[in-house]
């Protein structure tokens, strides 16, 4: 008896410790986060306003707002996701339902693996010789949207493919068993159970492409222009290369204007994620299983 109370005490202290380690090592990862926005709330507040968020940039990007290069922004992400997420969705469906496994698609995992760790600015040299030159579309807001969907592509198939395979075999044979072909389970059982997860690919595309600068600053982005963007195959300004402008290139900034950049474009990631998450909760709160 004494020998059982004794284990569960020291079961119970080893618990709290870990509990503590852990709670430690996650204080430890927000706590940069919360130092950098802290800094950037403090350093970029003065710079926003609704001019600074309406207007155009002006003396020499010296004054004035982002609204180009906000818009510009939206663009480059919209269209981007438009290309990555229906191609890689498909390509994931292809991996986890019909391919069989053998050695040509252990090497398509491998090379998808692989081109999730290519540096940026490779895709950049990519899309300049694919999509501005080779299809001729020229430095233009699809050449860039491109090069951002080619990259953020792995992120897309992993998370769909992962999600695919969470769905229990129970449900595929239950539909087989009922009549069904492969492609309506897929289409009626599968890919609603596994929307959830797949938006987290989506999730982590939106923030890699909303703050990339290398692949866009040779494909579509430009220094500056007064004007918005009328179509896809025109140039437009971006919230990361204006952000790499100001910071570096523009003398006689106010300090105050690169951190407004930096903090407005926070906000934009903040938002789309959360509108991702939040749908993404939601759906997974009606699932089944």
């Amino acid at each position: 008896m004494f020998e059982t109370t004794d284990l569960n005490v020291r079961n119970a202290r080893i618990q709290t410790l870990f509990r503590l380690l852990f709670g430690l090592m996650t204080g430890l990862l927000i706590l940069p986060v919360l130092i950098i926005l802290s800094m950037l709330t403090y350093k970029g507040g003065p710079a926003l306003s609704i001019d600074f968020l309406w207007l155009s940039p002006v003396d020499g990007m010296t004054a004035g707002g982002i609204f180009p290069a906000l818009i510009g922004t939206v663009w480059l992400v919209v269209v981007a996701l438009l290309v990555s997420v229906p191609l890689g969705v498909a390509a994931a469906i292809y991996l986890s339902e019909y391919a069989p496994d053998n050695w040509l698609t252990r090497v398509i995992n491998l090379a998808i693996i692989n081109l999730a760790g290519v540096p940026s600015i490779v895709h950049a040299l990519f899309g300049v010789g694919a999509f501005v030159l080779f299809f001729d579309f020229g430095t233009s807001i699809l050449a860039a949207s491109l090069t951002l969907a080619i990259m953020t592509l792995p992120v897309v198939i992993v998370a769909t493919r992962e999600s695919l395979q969470a769905v229990p075999l129970a449900f595929r044979e239950a539909c087989w068993n009922m009549g069904a072909t492969r492609w309506q389970t897929i289409r009626r059982v599968v890919l609603p159970n596994a929307v959830s997860g797949i938006l987290t690919g989506v999730i982590l595309e939106v923030s890699r492409t909303t703050g990339e600068t290398a692949p866009i600053m040779f494909t579509g982005a430009v220094f500056f222009t007064p004007f918005l963007p009328q179509g896809i195959l025109d140039q437009t300004m971006a919230m990361s290369l204006h952000l790499f402008v100001v910071s570096t290139q523009v003398p006689g900034v106010p300090e105050e204007l690169p951190y407004g950049v930096a903090l407005v474009l926070i906000a934009m990631v903040l938002v789309m994620n959360s509108l991702s998450i939040a749908l993404r909760m939601y759906l997974r709160g009606r699932k089944k299983w």
